[in-house]
């Protein structure tokens, strides 16, 4: 009674919704939604009749045990034992073809929900990876991660068996009711009452089931943005020694969702008791008037039975016919928050990028002219700012933190684009083009702090050239200065490390990376603060290496080393809004003052 309550409960909240989504005009929102998920439904759709079918049949041999339990009732009952055998075959028969069916049915369900959860969920990921940079950022890591697991799994266990669990649960209502019919039209108006009763209380339980739901998801959500939060910067907080803070601070978000768990649990006890009270008058009502049936000769023990039984499967059916609406709703609202992602602006793609790969191997110029960008109107980040650099040279690029040193390395890389001015790709023969998501096939970039990953040395750096051989491996290490200490490894570049780097110095971990980036072998080399962590001797090492065996490479450094200036053609300032560029007695002193 328990599980019915629940379903009856959310069946009232969804109802409500369904009303009011009506009467604001939104329903069609719904029906959006829905044509979206079929999308997905009719790649399975020789599937779908094949569980159709399946359940039909289960739930007509479910019927037709029940009738054959009757009659053996009542042979037993009689003492006509004639037909006893063959009514009992046909009894357990009819069972096992019912629990069969059912069997597939539960296999096949659960095959096709994991099959079409992989679908949707690759589907996903590939366009929320080629959403646009600023649309994307809007969202937070723990919502983009809930809608990417959670809501998938609600739409991928609906899309499959939405239509097929109607079907068969129409049949069985149908057929459970033709059959209390067929031997007493009184007794199936009886067995029916039941759920008209529990439809009337929807008023009474609707609106503070709704609030109670909705505080429960609300704090489960923000407690589990805490603890991502709390995880991804596990490093900063221990070093910190505030692990007895951050603990606390969980014991209160737990606090606050029992409290609030708690208090729904209360509400939905005394719910089920009222409902259960509910149930149990028209229970004992089919079984009262079964009774006087009985008493009157009216009916057979056998049909008492299949009364009785009948009552709670048509109950069931009932419920299950009505209890569709709330995974429809469910899912509908699932499918829309996907859809805000995937309906978000795409990065923007130029094909002519790859008109300068053939182009690459004598250098590409990065280029920025006269570029003004904010990422909030009225709140200018760069302003009428230039920026070159050219291939065989290293270009620095310098400035208080905070002052948009970020951002033009998210222009460079085509994560962003420019409100005004340009900023592109020029190869030797003056081929140009504009900075996008293409253009990033050209960089070599690596970014500020640790991006070493979980896996060996090897894994990490064939993430950018899956089939380079080790001996690539190692001349990229060599030239990144990484070679001595992954020599020294037990496994050499087959050694492991954690996740982050764990088991490598920070300064390892940035030679890795440079061997990396190195590895990829793109005309353009982005270095974001990438050197910081290594001695002088090894930082300049790198970079001669760099040069010496890539003379047509270009190389721009986000740094605040003075060993860096002193090797880079061009410096860069990033104050005030504006890229300036520096004189050669400008850098000199910049680097003094270091």
């Amino acid at each position: 009674m328990d599980q019915n309550s629940e379903e009856k409960r959310a069946l009232f909240s969804s109802l409500h919704t369904l009303r009011m989504r009506w009467k604001e005009g939104t329903f069609g929102e719904i029906l959006d939604d829905w044509r979206w998920i079929f999308t997905y439904s009719k790649r399975y759709k020789l599937a779908i009749v094949f569980y159709t079918l399946l359940g039909v049949f289960s739930t007509s041999f479910g019927i037709v045990a029940s009738i054959a339990g009757k009659y053996v009732i009542d042979i037993i009952t009689g003492y006509q034992t004639s037909k006893l055998g063959l009514m009992v075959a046909l009894m357990l028969g009819s069972a096992l073809f019912s629990l069969l069916f059912g069997s597939l049915i539960s296999r096949i369900s659960a095959k096709l929900s994991i099959d079409i959860n992989n679908d949707i969920q690759a589907d996903i990921f590939d366009q929320i990876i080629d959403v646009d940079w600023k649309a994307i950022g809007a969202y937070s890591s723990g919502d983009l991660l809930n809608r990417f697991n959670n809501d998938v799994r609600t739409v991928s266990s609906n899309a499959i068996s939405w239509l097929p669990s109607i079907i068969i649960a129409i049949y069985n209502f149908i057929v459970t009711f033709g059959v209390i019919w067929h031997y007493n039209k009184v007794m199936s108006l009886i067995a029916f009452a039941s759920a008209p009763i529990m439809l009337l209380m929807s008023k009474m339980l609707i609106r503070k089931q709704r609030e109670y739901s909705k505080k429960v998801k609300e704090t489960g959500s923000k407690m589990m943005g805490f603890e991502v939060e709390t995880f991804y910067h596990f490093d900063t907080i221990k070093s910190f020694g505030v692990m007895k803070s951050y603990g606390q601070k969980l014991r209160d978000w737990q606090q606050k969702l029992r409290k609030i768990s708690l208090d729904y649990n209360l509400f939905t006890i005394q719910t089920n008791i009222l409902l259960s009270l509910l149930g149990m008058v028209v229970q004992y009502a089919a079984f009262g008037y079964s009774l006087f049936l009985l008493w009157s000769h009216q009916i057979t023990y056998g049909t008492m039975t299949l009364f009785l039984q009948q009552r709670s499967r048509l109950s069931t059916a009932f419920n299950n016919v009505i209890g569709i609406i709330p995974s429809f709703l469910s899912s509908s609202v699932s499918a829309h928050r996907i859809r805000e992602l995937i309906e978000l602006p795409r990065e923007q793609h130029l094909p002519e990028s790859e008109d300068l790969l053939p182009l690459a191997e004598h250098g590409l110029e990065v280029r920025m002219d006269g570029v003004n960008f904010s990422y909030e109107e009225e709140q200018r980040v760069i302003t009428s700012s230039f920026f070159r650099a050219a291939p065989g040279e290293i270009v620095a690029l310098v400035g208080p933190s905070g002052e948009g040193k970020t951002t033009m390395i998210r222009l460079i890389l085509g994560l962003i684009h420019p409100d005004e001015g340009t900023a592109f790709l020029r190869a030797a023969d003056g081929t140009e083009v504009a900075m996008n998501a293409d253009s990033r096939a050209l960089f070599s970039y690596v970014p500020q702090g640790n991006a070493v990953l979980s896996g060996t040395i090897a894994e990490n750096l064939r993430l950018v050239k899956e089939d380079a051989t080790d001996e690539e491996l190692i001349d990229a290490l060599k030239t990144a200065c990484a070679w001595d200490f992954v020599s020294k490894m037990p496994d050499g570049v087959n050694s492991s490390v954690g996740e982050r780097g764990r088991g490598l110095s920070e300064g390892q971990a940035q030679r890795v990376a440079i061997a990396r980036a190195i590895l990829r072998d793109a005309p353009v080399l982005l270095l974001d603060e990438a050197t910081s962590a290594l001695d002088v001797a090894t930082e300049r090492q790198v970079l001669r290496n760099i040069i010496r065996q890539h003379p047509n490479k270009t190389c721009i450094v986000t740094t605040h080393r003075p060993t860096v200036l002193n090797m880079c053609q061009r410096v860069y300032r990033v104050v005030d809004t504006r890229v300036t560029e520096l004189s050669e007695e400008e850098s000199s002193r910049l680097a003094m003052d270091f």
